[in-house]
């Protein structure tokens, strides 16, 4: 494989796994590619082109020897220092899970799934766009001051592979975890909480003191209607959303992580919030990508918070 295969097959993972449907995703690419042809030939120049068929803002090509690749390193998070031990080790690549470079650059974007996804389970739709469109306005002037190529330019130098691949891992954890918690019979917070547990990257995750917790109600609370609204697209929604949520009959939220005053603001509406795990959340969109990956005859290897389990 070389690395364009493995952003592609990254890319139709995800869109097959996005919780607003495939049909839905590629509808939308469409209508991007029709703006994109209308546009001026100057605003052609500048447009992202990738946008036209990764409907992803967070996962990019970062560099690209244009080698051929057979060792790979993949983590959650990866810094300057992730690369040179790659480096060191024989790796040719690198893949990251959270977004550096242009990826982190453009993360915002990608949160405009998150407002499609909550009219699924039942907000508003105009409610949950100027919901999270504001949010994404905060996120974009929030990344705004980091240092992106920090990262892509240690890469450069190694001349080491280095790709990141975010919201189509969490669209695959996504899909996983609807699936698995639709064949279960949950009543109660606490059932819930038991079937989380039989997944083995959270079994893992309990050994390293990270497992399943509950943020907001208790054991016995009946989940009713639940969500999974924080699994993927990008970054945390504004705390605003939960009265809405609420309102739509959500009983429970099943997230990776959460603020303290997004858990206080879900308390205040009597919405359950059972936060799986970050490293372990990330770890499980993660690993069901490199199982397809190993398939190809590439070998890889964990290390940065990665939990890796393989399904056969």
């Amino acid at each position: 494989m070389y690395l364009k295969d493995i952003y592609n097959l990254a890319i139709e993972m995800g869109i097959r796994a996005d919780l607003r449907g495939e049909e839905k995703v590629r509808k939308q690419l469409a209508k991007i590619k029709k703006t994109f042809d209308d546009l001026a030939a100057l605003k052609k120049e500048e447009f992202d082109k990738e946008k036209l068929t990764n409907p992803y803002s967070d996962s990019r090509i970062l560099f690209d020897n244009g080698r051929e690749v057979k060792k790979v390193l993949v983590g959650i998070d990866v810094d300057p220092q992730e690369l040179i031990l790659a480096k060191q080790l024989g790796y040719d690549t690198v893949i990251a899970h959270h977004p550096e470079g242009e990826a982190l650059a453009d993360l915002g974007e990608v949160m405009h799934l998150q407002a499609e996804v909550l009219a699924q389970y039942g907000v508003p739709i105009n409610i949950a766009q100027a919901i999270t469109k504001e949010r994404i306005s905060e996120v974009a002037r929030g990344v705004s001051p980091a240092n992106h190529h920090r990262s892509v330019d240690a890469a450069r130098l190694l001349d080491i592979n280095f790709i990141c691949l975010h919201t189509p891992c969490d669209n695959l954890a996504a899909k996983y975890l609807e699936d698995y918690l639709r064949n279960r019979e949950i009543e109660t917070v606490g059932d819930l909480m038991k079937v989380l547990k039989e997944i083995t990257e959270y079994k893992e995750a309990i050994k390293r003191k990270s497992g399943p917790k509950i943020f907001a109600g208790s054991e016995d609370n009946y989940t009713g209607k639940i969500a999974l609204t924080e699994i993927t697209g990008g970054t945390s929604n504004s705390k605003e959303i939960y009265e809405k949520m609420a309102q739509a009959g959500i009983g429970t939220i099943v997230g990776m992580h959460m603020s303290e005053d997004h858990k206080k603001e879900a308390s205040k509406h009597h919405v359950n919030v059972v936060i799986a795990g970050h490293m372990s959340s990330d770890s499980l969109g993660v690993n069901l990508l490199l199982d397809e990956i190993e398939k190809r005859g590439v070998e890889v290897a964990p290390f940065s918070g990665l939990i890796r389990i393989k399904r056969t």
